[in-house]
């Protein structure tokens, strides 16, 4: 079987609309002429796995039994290779990373390289508050001794209020209400930020700012996958 032929397992619904858009970068970015040339995927959309922000901050369910699950289930259908649309969900996940014993294209780590390359003297991170919580890129972050700006917790809260504002289907005001904040921060420092929830790259897109100050995580996961298709990254 070579690289090509490798079958992509995503565990998606968190959240859904998150889940669509990293389908349609993957489609759109893949290098095929026809459909017979894009690889296989396989999707499980499961938007019931407790909430991330909830099991952190409210003492709500532990997601990482239905990830798991999840995860597992993919590979049952016949998965090469795996992959989460949630920064937050590898909280989890990393928990458990080492017992997949498969491949595994982590969203932050690919996020974190990617911010690395496009911009070398740091970024801003913006991501709801059980990412920031957590310290998940701050992690990744420091492996490859790389430079991330925070923003203060007052601010993150409203783009968490941004975030949810995706999950509830409205987009464009979500995208009103994040445009402010992303301005403020660029009065302090203009640097790119990192959009580290799979929600803010939607949010960003309709806001009016420039596409080449965010470094969007659902497109370093997406070029993460092609890459593992096209190289053979992992043996």
């Amino acid at each position: 079987m070579n690289q090509t032929q490798k079958i992509l397992g995503v565990l998606g619904g968190m959240g859904p609309a998150a889940t669509v858009e990293f389908l349609n970068i993957l489609i759109t970015k893949y290098p095929a002429n026809c459909d017979q040339e894009y690889p296989k995927i396989f999707l499980l959309m499961n938007p019931q796995i407790p909430d991330r922000n909830k099991a952190l901050f409210e003492n709500g369910e532990n997601p990482t039994p239905y990830l798991k699950e999840g995860l597992y289930t993919l590979k049952k259908w016949g998965a090469d290779f795996l992959a989460v649309p949630c920064n937050a969900a590898h909280y989890f996940i990393d928990t458990f990373i080492d017992e997949l014993n498969t491949p595994f294209i982590h969203i932050i780590e690919q996020t974190i390289i990617k911010a690395k390359r496009i911009s070398p003297n740091g970024a801003w991170i913006i991501s709801t508050l059980s990412t920031r919580k957590t310290n998940l890129y701050g992690k990744y972050a420091r492996k490859e001794d790389y430079i991330l700006f925070y923003p203060d917790w007052e601010l993150l809260e409203d783009i968490q209020k941004a975030v949810d504002l995706v999950k509830a289907g409205n987009i464009k005001e979500s995208g009103k209400r994040l445009e402010p904040l992303l301005k403020k921060l660029w009065k302090e420092k203009n640097v790119p930020i990192i959009a580290g929830c799979t929600e803010l790259p939607l949010a960003y897109k309709e806001a009016n700012l420039p596409t080449d100050l965010m470094i969007s995580s659902l497109e370093a996961l997406a070029d993460g996958c092609i890459d593992f298709w096209l190289k053979g990254l992992f043996s």
